[in-house]
């Protein structure tokens, strides 16, 4: 007898992952329809055969501790810590400005979190193999039908397409460059941005708070960084060092960059009846401001609220029910996606003068306690405490 599901969710990943295992908790029937499993890639210097991660913050944290999928339990000691807690975050301008984030300031352990893609995804797929209200299909076996479908495919979902959900893209002139280093000493659990000439770093700790490894974002112009993703090691970490103030020879890279499109987009409509965007497939944003996964588990997690809040005879499905959804989550997602789009283009080249506004900006903030800490604490996803 074919099984029946209350949810079909189509794309797993982080984002469809953590859905699946927030509506099994509430007692619905899940089909968590996921592409087929690939060949394994080849693992870089460091081991990593993916070398993303990501920033995440108290919230974020909190729903995934909820699902049992918070990577934190210890590995061998050969293996490095998955989950990383970022204590300090310093961000410089292009002309000596700088903001400095303490945790200790605010009153915490730590700003936020960064975590290894693959271990996350590893303490999924855990979960959701001891989740019998979960049923996950590979490709190509056809999507069982349900009362409501959650694309979670990500930017260039072909099933949003399929439904005729409008997707308004602008690209930026930017690729986001991705890669892993070795510092030369321990990076103190401190995660350092640049605003360079137009161009942005970040390097994000990992290996716990004593560890020398960062993953690099560095987004840069397209065509350079096509060049930059052709360049032997010793080339790539000489154009990368004067960035982040250190000498090339400083630098090991460990894993080869990878180079990706970066764009502000979001769909226009997030619900149909009986459908709903969730994750990349409705939004993606600039990750200037590490926020893009934060933005989709918020995403996952007021739509299990909504379902789970719903009227007793109200339909899953039911459009009026996905437009609350939609109601809460766009206008976030809308002022999220403003800032960061406001930020690159700031510090974009300009006139000198505007120039030095910007980081003459950047050290006011530093300077003025209420402002730095409001900014501070919506970074890391917690309201102001205190009346």
């Amino acid at each position: 007898m074919t099984q029946r599901h209350d949810v079909c969710i189509r794309g797993g990943g982080i984002v469809g992952s953590t859905l699946a295992l927030l509506l099994a908790q509430h007692r619905l029937r899940v089909a968590l329809c996921v592409p087929a499993p690939t060949p394994g890639a080849t693992p870089g210097p460091d081991g990593h055969t993916d070398i993303r991660a990501y920033a995440l913050n108290q919230v974020s944290r909190q729903l995934l501790e909820s699902v049992r999928a918070w990577p934190d339990i210890g590995l061998p000691p050969q293996h490095q810590p998955p989950v990383t807690p970022v204590t300090r975050m310093v961000v410089h301008g292009d002309q000596g400005g700088s903001l400095n984030f303490s945790a200790a300031d605010l009153g915490h352990t730590a700003l936020n979190w960064i975590v290894d893609v693959p271990a996350l995804q590893a303490r999924l797929n855990e979960a959701l193999r001891f989740q019998s209200l979960v049923q996950v299909i590979h490709a190509p076996s056809p999507a069982p039908h349900a009362a409501l479908t959650v694309i979670c495919e990500g930017r260039r979902s072909l099933t949003r397409a399929e439904w005729g959900m409008d997707h308004a893209v602008k690209a930026y002139p930017h690729h986001a460059v991705a890669a892993r280093l070795t510092l030369p000493a321990p990076h103190g659990g401190v995660a350092r941005q640049w605003f360079h000439q137009g161009e942005i770093l970040a390097l994000l700790p990992l290996g716990g708070e004593g560890g020398q490894d960062v993953a690099m974002v560095w987004s840069v112009p397209a065509e350079k960084a096509k060049r930059l993703t052709t360049l032997a090691a010793d080339a790539f970490l000489a154009e990368l060092a004067p960035v982040c103030q250190l000498e090339g020879t400083q630098l090991v890279l460990t894993h080869a960059p990878l180079t990706w499109p970066l764009e502000l987009s979001m769909a226009s409509r997030w619900v149909l009846p009986g459908v709903a965007l969730a994750g990349d497939a409705a939004h993606a944003m600039h990750p200037l401001a590490g926020q893009g996964l934060n933005m989709g588990l918020a995403d996952v997690a007021e739509l299990a609220g909504v379902l789970h809040q719903r009227e007793y005879w109200r339909d899953l499905g039911d459009i009026k029910l996905l437009r609350r959804y939609e109601r809460a989550r766009k206008a976030d997602f809308a002022a999220m996606g403003q800032l960061t789009d406001g930020l690159f283009t700031l510090f974009q080249p300009h006139h000198p003068l505007v120039q030095n506004l910007r980081n003459w900006g950047l050290s006011g903030v530093d300077r003025l306690a209420p402002l730095k800490s409001w900014l501070a604490r919506q970074a890391m996803g917690t309201p102001p405490t205190g009346g």
